[in-house]
């Protein structure tokens, strides 16, 4: 007869952990917005070299390898953008007058249009510097936002003002670490013009008072040849290499909270390098909508009812025929 063995088995419970949200930002507490960046109908070649330009500058919170299909509408990118936690979209399209650019909130608006005036690539801004700079971890933070001349108090400019502040992650100055901020957007309105001039640059930090030579050396960690050197200081203070004075303007230094690289030293003075980086764009704004590319007209630069209609067709006409390829 078999033998009946009573052995107690002990259970683990496996503890239950919270999982961190990825949509929230841990040290703030606050949404991090996410994008979508894509066009509606056929761009040229250098529109849509513009749209990677702009879904690189919206790193690391976008999906920089987003696939579109001619079939796809508005809706199907709004009911992927749900599930993935994303926020804005920014919409290219191209009539027979110019290009524009939609920026929305999802997923009932408001929509911001812009007339893209005049561009410039990334890459049309490198080859016009002689030393370009990208390094590697460029684009692993999101950019600083800043804004000018949007302070005149009218509805349409504060509108504008707050879909900008909200595209990109807040900061808590007090938390914020010196090596994450390395890209700036810069917005400027003109008031004259009634032209948004946007910009795209990195930021550099460079010691004040410490000579090209030296900063290089200690940077890059290569032994300099001094076999025709009488002393070291020759060396540091040879001829085109000495103290330069490029970033020693008091205005544009700041002093270090931390230690900020091999060079950048806490409770040292270091010259703050803006080194635009691309995309370039001058931009109009002509109309906002309330709802997502659609809904009343909040406010429009045109001036009759009839050219705020064609200028809506316009918009939205590639729209409307993905729509009704769908409904076929």
């Amino acid at each position: 007869m078999a033998r009946i063995r009573n052995k107690k088995r002990n259970m683990f419970v496996k503890p239950i952990v919270k999982k961190k949200q990825a949509n929230v930002d841990h040290i703030t507490g606050d949404k991090i917005p996410k994008s979508f960046v894509f066009a509606r109908g056929k761009l040229p070649g250098s529109l849509r070299q513009l749209q990677m330009d702009l879904r690189k500058l919206m790193l690391p919170y976008t999906a920089l390898k987003l696939k579109e299909k001619k079939r796809n509408n508005l809706k199907d990118f709004l009911n992927v953008a749900g599930p993935m936690g994303v926020s804005h979209f920014l919409i290219l399209s191209k009539t027979e007058t110019a290009p524009y650019l939609r920026v929305a909130r999802t997923p009932q608006g408001p929509t911001l249009t812009f007339k893209i005036h005049e561009y410039s690539l990334a890459a049309d801004v490198a080859q016009s510097q002689l030393r370009p700079r990208c390094p590697q971890d460029l684009f692993k933070n999101a950019p600083l936002i800043v804004l000018s001349g949007f302070g005149s108090g009218e509805q349409h400019l504060k509108l504008t003002t707050v879909m900008f502040q909200n595209i990109f992650p807040a900061i808590d100055i007090n938390t914020v670490k010196l090596s994450s901020c390395q890209r700036i957007v810069l917005l400027n309105y003109n008031k004259d013009t009634k032209l948004v001039d946007f910009r795209h640059y990195s930021i550099k930090l460079q010691p004040v008072g410490v000579s090209r030579r030296l900063r290089k050396f200690v940077q890059n960690r290569k032994v300099p040849d001094l076999r025709n050197l009488q002393d070291v200081s020759d060396f540091v203070t040879k001829a085109g290499y000495g103290s330069e004075s490029e970033g020693d303007d008091e205005a544009a230094t700041v002093t270090l909270a931390n230690d900020l690289g091999r060079v950048n030293k806490a409770s040292t003075k270091s010259a703050v390098k803006l080194q635009e980086i691309g995309p370039r764009m001058a931009l109009q704004l002509i109309k906002i909508e309330e709802g997502l590319c659609s809904g009343d007209v909040i406010f429009s630069e045109y001036g009759t009812a009839s050219e705020q209609r064609q200028e809506t067709n316009q918009n939205n006409e590639e729209d409307a025929g993905d729509d009704e390829g769908d409904s076929d």
